[in-house]
Order: C-alpha cells, then structure tokens, then sequence
C-alpha cells in the first residue's frame, strides 16, 4: 500500500466527506478501484450544470474527467512520489444530459516519469458519450515539503 492507495480507500468509504472544492462542484467520489482501475457512477443532479438545452456543460465533463484520471494514476503512483496533471483531453461523442454517468479510468501505461491514463464516460444504457486522456508527471516528495497525501486532499 502507498499513501496514493490509502486515500483511495479512505474516499471510497461510505460517509466519506469530500474536501470543499469536491463538494463545492459536485463531483462526488468514487465507487471502487483496483489496481490500474477506477469506477464512479456521478449523477448530474444540480440545474446549474446544464446549459438552456438540458445538456451538460461540457467544461464539467472536463473537470470529472481530470479527477478520475487522477484517481486511476493514484492506482500506481510510487510511495515516494507525487503527481500532477500535464495533459488533459476530452473528446465528446454525445451530448450529456440528465441522465447518471457511469465513468471508468484505467492507467494505459506507467513508466519512471509518466502515467498515461484514459476514461469513458458512458449512459446506464450503454451509450458513451466522451473519452477522456491524460499524462501525470511523477515528482519526487521534496524533503521537509507537506506529504503528497496533504497536498492532494482537493482528490
């Protein structure tokens, strides 16, 4: 286990209250994870996400996907190691409604320096409707600086 991995088990326990930012956009959590993987269902249940349509806000989608593809590289970032987002891309296949999301990120590759990850986002009825990717740079924790698990409590 890694610190990475303990805040993964400490976000998926029933009760679990999110930092502000998390709860301030509605994100919500996570469902389960397991090595190279992770699952959340996220319902978009506040009006203020949708557009005059009904459709999601595709910005938000943007935000969903940077936090579960955070939450896959945690599934294998090293102990001594921190990370952060360097790429992030979205690709919106159909548009998002009022309907739950079922989202699934999963580590593509791992190396020394980058975790490659990638995401989708699909209806209950199967449909998706956008693919996320995203590289995470691997830092090392610098001596004396707050521990990777302080500084990732926005997860």
């Amino acid at each position: 286990m890694t610190w990475a991995t303990d805040r993964l088990d400490e976000i998926k326990q029933p009760g679990f209250a999110p930092p502000a930012v998390v709860a301030r956009l509605g994100l919500g959590v996570l469902d389960d994870w397991g090595p190279g993987w992770v699952r959340k269902t996220w319902s978009p249940d506040q009006e203020d996400l949708k557009l005059a349509d009904g459709s999601v806000f595709g910005g938000y989608i943007a935000a969903l996907a940077d936090q579960v593809l955070a939450f896959a590289a945690m599934t294998v970032t090293p102990n001594e190691a921190r990370y952060r987002t360097i790429n992030l891309q979205v690709q919106f296949l159909k548009v998002a409604r009022g309907h739950p999301l079922h989202i699934e990120g999963r580590v593509v590759d791992a190396s020394s320096r980058l975790i490659a990850v990638e995401a989708d986002f699909r209806r209950p009825d199967g449909q998706r409707i956008a693919t996320a990717c995203a590289q995470q740079i691997l830092l090392p924790m610098a001596p004396g600086a707050p521990t990777a698990a302080d500084t990732l409590r926005v997860l």
